[in-house]
């Protein structure tokens, strides 16, 4: 699924082509224990991880095993959909929508959180429509194994885990529930525009 993905590239080129606009490619970073990068170095504690200067998407191999070990997000699918998420933050580079978001978030720190929530939940989307272009293919039991993986990496499951308790407002990513229902959104439109997270009023 990682060589599937990066030439999956080849459907955000043509959206954007579409709308008259250049669309870039991200390149795919593998690494084992840390890395240096255009936005500072990171160990595998990091996750994986898209740095909009050098427009790479970082992957520590270790993650996989901790998705299915300790997240129990298992099979290449579950993987699929990281990646796909990752590379959904540098859509987000190459329509200026992040840097949208950023600029509001310095304009209303507040807001911050909520902000890189919806910012979040867009690119989940991004890779649901990802996964809808490759629908064809996938076998049984894929689409489970996102969803599960989207449910895993939810901010409340992640913070009951480590601390026993949930703070919504320190949300940074969305709830398991979120996550989930926002790759399904993509996932069954296959729609761009139906992943608009900035402006919908259910989040």
């Amino acid at each position: 699924w990682l060589s599937s993905l990066d030439g999956k590239q080849a459907g955000w080129e043509d959206i954007f082509k579409a709308q008259g606009r250049p669309y870039e490619r991200a390149k795919l970073v593998l690494y084992s224990g840390g890395v240096n990068t255009a936005c500072g170095s990171a160990t595998s504690a990091a996750g994986p991880f898209y740095c909009p200067g050098d427009k790479r998407v970082y992957l520590d191999l270790s993650f996989y095993r901790e998705m299915a070990q300790r997240l129990g997000a298992s099979g290449d699918f579950a993987w699929a959909y990281v990646i796909a998420h990752e590379v959904g933050h540098h859509v987000q580079g190459q329509a200026g929508t992040e840097q949208e978001v950023r600029e509001l978030q310095r304009q209303r720190p507040d807001d911050a959180n909520a902000l890189s929530v919806r910012l979040e939940l867009q690119a989940d989307c991004y890779s649901g429509v990802w996964a809808h272009g490759v629908q064809d293919d996938l076998e049984a039991g894929d689409a489970e194994e996102a969803l599960g993986a989207a449910s895993a990496v939810g901010d409340d499951r992640l913070q009951r885990a480590a601390t026993g308790s949930i703070d919504p407002d320190s949300f940074t990513h969305g709830s398991s529930e979120q996550r989930v229902r926002w790759f399904r959104r993509g996932f069954d439109s296959g729609k761009v525009a139906d992943c608009n997270a900035l402006e919908s009023r259910q989040i």
